[in-house]
């Protein structure tokens, strides 16, 4: 296994066990290796957490949701995933919107593992009074780490082009009426059970705040689970190569998954 930057290399060293280095250096790629390293570090995750989020493909669950980022957008890199699993929260067939978003309150702390870290609840069917109409967002959560309210908006359905609307709406209310001096801008996920990842290009939500992502509350077994991931990936990186011959490959840049400046106070 290398690590090109010795900064990286000497402070997960210090934190990580053999038994970690032995399980990343079964990555292949040399972005996902320094990506898991980071993540066991800053969460402190023994081998059997580090292990599941290799098994999980984290890494390239990531690398899916950076894939509709653009450098206008104003969604941070690295703050979601693509899809997110939700196997965890013991879901049944036919499920409610209602029921989704009881069994993401009742299975919080998976949840927020399955997000990141840094995370933490605010409110649920969030209300939110306009001209004395009422709206409600589903889910509503503040990242420390990114210093800024996260909407989530569940929708058990595809994603359609309506619901960069509504999130738009619940997006400025916030910025309006919540946020907190110190605060960055508002964020929104739309998770949803089928992401038209075409159409998400199509309508650059990234520039308004917004990313969608698909959700699965079961697991495929482990040959296909790495075979679909591995097509949307694959999706997702031709996406991206379309754009850069669209621009001339000016306007995509190069992500650096851990060692790149990140500044969060620039909205």
């Amino acid at each position: 296994m290398t690590f090109y930057d010795f900064e990286i290399l000497s402070t997960a060293s210090t934190k990580l066990s053999w038994s970690h280095f032995c399980e990343i250096m079964r990555v292949k790629t040399e972005e996902g290796r320094i990506f898991y390293a980071n993540d066991a570090v800053e969460r402190n995750l023994g081998v059997h957490a580090l292990r599941k989020e290799i098994s999980r493909k984290a890494f390239e669950r990531r690398e899916i949701a950076n894939s509709q980022l653009t450098e206008e957008s104003q969604v941070p890199f690295n703050a979601f995933k693509d899809p997110f699993l939700l196997d965890v929260l013991g879901l049944k067939d036919n499920y409610l919107e209602a029921d989704l978003e009881q069994a993401i309150l009742l299975g919080i702390e998976k949840f927020i593992l399955e997000f990141g870290h840094g995370l933490t609840f605010v409110a649920k069917q969030k209300r939110m009074t306009m001209d004395g109409v009422d709206f409600k967002l589903d889910l509503l959560f503040y990242s420390r780490e990114l210093r800024r309210l996260i909407a989530i908006d569940l929708k058990l359905d595809m994603f359609k082009p309506a619901h960069k609307g509504q999130m738009e709406f619940y997006l400025k209310w916030l910025d309006r009426y919540d946020r907190y001096e110190g605060e960055n801008a508002p964020i929104g996920l739309i998770l949803c059970a089928k992401a038209n990842r075409g159409q998400i290009e199509l309508l650059e939500l990234d520039k308004s705040g917004i990313a969608v992502a698909e959700y699965w509350t079961v697991l495929p077994p482990k040959a296909e689970f790495e075979r679909k991931i591995q097509e949307i990936l694959l999706e997702a990186r031709e996406r991206l190569d379309r754009r850069k011959m669209l621009t001339g490959g000016d306007v995509i840049r190069q992500i650096d998954y851990f060692y790149e400046p990140k500044n969060e106070d620039e909205d």
